[in-house]
């Protein structure tokens, strides 16, 4: 039956200062998937239990599994797992290493994406002043004392910049391989001695090992081994680098504004969420064991969408959605957070999913458990937030 869920808040610990959880792991990681567009996450989870939900989206609604029917899988009494991801991403779920936070999202209503991605990357209440020098990732690198932060983009992010010092590189656009590259035995003369020269190093250095890394790959596809297409190939890689080098981690996806033809249990949307379930379950996979159980990657949109479809079979920029949280030492349910029935009277402005967790208290409880962070550092990471929500994922 639907009920309201009460969430455990480390308010009174948080107020006295002190680390109310356990201490962190060694080498704890966090990788941050921004799906960057509004993802419609009510079709990646849709409410089993909800008959607006099927009269809202007469087209697009996501059916349950049936005999000779492909369709949603449940993975508790009120929610349904997408079909495109039930290889990749449901024995996660059955095995405790994949959580879900619906009604998740922030306080900004301009349904903008690029307002929206921006408050999420800031890390900001919205309504105030935007402060652009730092994200919210780079602030949590600075409390953890400059522990290594990668983004996996072209440019650097919002959400990474900051006083701390940060790699970032796109692996879909490989860098040329070391020994095909003139320049840098030029460059590298020009900054020696230079109190630059260790930093320029670096880059070098990363930039030589994704070359080789993807040289590899493409050699590999070459003897009839899996292509190198797409996400989950990028995730993999990923994991590759984290493992060795980097703490904390960045990635977008992006494609997920789909106002026309989205589909149900096939079609686009359908194609999106099967590789994005193969890269997220191939990220785990590549990093395996004990790198697994240390790392903790949170799966976010800018905003949910329309829970009516609209006159071209898509939906329409939203508000709440559903938050994903993987990871090897996850604990408890497969569904968490606070909750309503979907039905008329709980929806926003009377067409969205409401905001009952935002993503700062939510990633607020994850860092607090994982790097041990006390109230003071939450609020330089978060400043403004509401206090950190302790789901108890991990």
């Amino acid at each position: 039956m639907w009920r309201r869920r009460d969430l455990l808040t480390a308010a009174a610990a948080a107020a006295s200062g002190t680390r109310p959880w356990a201490a962190p792991a060694a080498g704890s990681r966090l990788l941050v998937v921004f799906l960057r567009g509004g993802c419609d996450t009510l079709s990646l989870l849709s409410p089993v239990r909800s008959t607006l939900y099927r009269e809202q989206r007469p087209n697009i609604a996501i059916a349950a599994a049936a005999p000779g029917r492909r369709g949603a899988t449940p993975v508790d009494a009120d929610w349904a797992l997408h079909p495109a991801v039930e290889a990749s991403l449901l024995p996660l779920v059955r095995a405790g290493q994949a959580v879900f936070v619906p009604f998740a999202g922030c306080d900004d209503l301009s349904r903008s994406h690029f307002e929206t991605q921006d408050s999420i990357e800031l890390g900001l209440p919205a309504g105030s002043r935007r402060d652009t020098r730092s994200g919210f990732l780079n602030r949590l690198a600075g409390v953890l004392g400059g522990r290594p932060a990668i983004a996996f983009t072209e440019q650097l992010p919002l959400v990474l910049r900051g006083p701390v010092e940060v790699a970032n590189v796109a692996l879909r656009h490989p860098p040329a391989r070391p020994a095909d590259d003139t320049l840098q035995p030029a460059i590298a003369a020009m900054y020696r001695k230079h109190p630059l020269q260790s930093h320029v190093d670096e880059a070098f250095e990363l930039r030589g090992e994704v070359a080789r890394e993807m040289a590899g790959e493409m050699e590999a596809a070459g003897r009839n081994a899996i292509g190198t297409q797409g996400f989950e190939a990028e995730a993999r890689r990923i994991a590759r680098l984290l493992r060795e080098r980097y703490e904390l981690g960045f990635v977008d996806v992006g494609g997920w504004d789909t106002h026309v033809g989205q589909g149900a249990a096939s079609g686009t949307l359908a194609t999106r969420f099967e590789e994005l379930g193969r890269g997220l379950a191939a990220f785990a996979d590549a990093l395996g064991g004990d790198e697994w159980r240390r790392t903790v990657v949170v799966v976010l949109s800018e905003f949910g969408r329309t829970l009516r479809e609209n006159g071209s079979r898509g939906t329409d920029h939203g508000h709440g959605g559903v938050a994903l949280v993987l990871g090897g030492a996850l604990a408890g349910a497969p569904v968490r957070g606070e909750q309503v029935a979907v039905e008329a009277r709980t929806l926003f402005q009377n067409r969205d999913l409401p905001v009952l967790t935002d993503f700062r208290s939510l990633l607020g409880g994850l860092m607090a458990r994982q790097f041990g962070l006390g109230r003071a550092e939450l609020e330089t990471v978060f400043p403004g937030a509401p206090l950190a929500r302790d789901l108890g994922l991990i």
